[in-house]
């Protein structure tokens, strides 16, 4: 069943276009007949892309994706906004910023500066202002939030646009595009219905055409959101059912360990013990020795390669000399035990330094020149009495 009826369509007005001196020739397939110099809207095809349109959307909020509403137009204003606070989501009633996609970051700084615009009036920064600059204050303040009002809560983009009229939101549909976002429009025959990917043909300038539509709209995204909130909480549950399951077997696990841990009996020898112990010794000198014998018999039977069993007797002599290396060890043993001889050299360093009292001698003869200095006064003297 459809989600809206041809006669509420008719007592809207939506079948009404524009005149058609000013059509687009691309709506032609849309448009049911031509009276009074006005083009006529064929409604079952304005209700068939309305019901492609909203299926469509409520997949994209499935998957957890927002919409935002775009109509600036006068008579469109109120109604957006109503309809979008009533299911949560965004809107743009006033002028298109440009930029507001394309540039989503920036737009991002203006909201922070709202919000601290908002803050200085709780925080006590009012008080330290005079009545002139709280003023300047507030105007900004009303500016930023009739413009960014309606996606002050928007943290990412959206999955997709609802435009009304789109030649007068054309800057609105070109970012969309560039950023690969699908616009959902309400087409009238003086527009371009290729530039969307979703048109719906209706008449974008009746106010009950416009509140009909949008309201549809808005329905289908409501319940697509309680369609997601639903499908989150059975995801919980499937999610807790899963992990107390988990939780059994991981306790049960240690126990059954054990049992898938024993060893097959193996084909015991009479007399052997079972023991590990007794395995393990038995098994190791009596492995080496049979290979050995077997090798040996192998080159007794052949008789034909004696050349091998030369290298074999080598390895024998190269594991007997294996106490040369003791030796050496010992030799290292007698070199440090030399070391004494470097105690002799540190004597002789002693004794070395023992002679420096020579250096003494040098001084005192330093001291006995200079004491023979006062020799050198006795001419001076000598000469006091001449002059008198």
């Amino acid at each position: 069943m459809p989600r809206v009826s041809l006669k509420q369509l008719l007592l809207a007005g939506s079948h009404f276009g524009h005149l058609t001196r000013r059509w687009n020739p691309k709506m032609d397939k849309y448009i049911f007949m031509q009276k009074n110099g006005i083009h006529i809207i064929d409604l079952k095809k304005t209700q068939f892309k309305l019901e492609e349109a909203c299926n469509f959307l409520q997949h994209i909020v499935q998957r957890g994706d927002d919409v935002l509403f775009v109509g600036t137009k006068p008579q469109a204003r109120e109604m957006i906004r109503e309809e979008t606070e009533r299911i949560d989501m965004f809107y743009v009633n006033e002028r298109w910023l440009g930029g507001m996609l394309t540039n989503f970051r920036t737009i991002r700084n203006s909201i922070r500066k709202l919000d601290d615009l908002e803050m200085m009036e709780t925080n006590g920064t009012y008080q330290k202002l005079n009545k002139k600059e709280i003023l300047q204050v507030e105007r900004q303040k009303a500016k930023l939030l009739k413009v960014l009002g309606g996606v002050r809560k928007m943290k990412r983009l959206p999955g997709a646009v609802f435009v009304i009229d789109i030649r007068k939101e054309d800057i609105a549909v070109h970012e969309a595009h560039k950023l690969g976002i699908p616009v959902f429009a309400i087409i009238d025959t003086n527009a371009d219905p290729t530039t969307v990917e979703y048109p719906i043909p209706a008449n974008d300038d009746a106010y009950k055409s416009i509140a009909l539509i949008t309201h549809i709209i808005a329905d289908a995204v409501e319940e697509a959101k309680l369609l997601r909130q639903e499908k989150a909480g059975l995801e919980e549950e499937l999610a807790e059912k899963q992990e107390k399951k988990g939780k059994k077997p991981q306790e049960s696990a240690p126990v059954r360990k054990p049992a898938r841990r024993r060893r097959s009996p193996g084909p015991a020898a009479e007399g052997k013990s079972d023991s590990p112990q007794d395995v393990t010794a038995a098994e190791k000198p009596a492995g080496k020795p049979a290979r050995q014998d077997v090798a040996v018999e192998e080159k007794a039977d052949t008789g034909q390669k004696p050349a091998r069993k030369v290298p074999v007797k080598k390895e024998v002599a190269d594991t007997e000399q294996t106490p040369v290396k003791k030796a050496s060890v010992k030799k290292e043993v007698a070199d440090t035990e030399q070391t004494p001889v470097k105690k002799a050299s540190v004597k002789k360093d002693v004794a070395d330094t023992e002679q420096k009292p020579v250096k003494k001698a040098s001084v005192k003869k330093d001291v006995a020149d200079t004491e023979e200095k006062p020799v050198k006064k006795t001419p001076v003297k000598k000469e006091e009495p001449e002059e008198k």
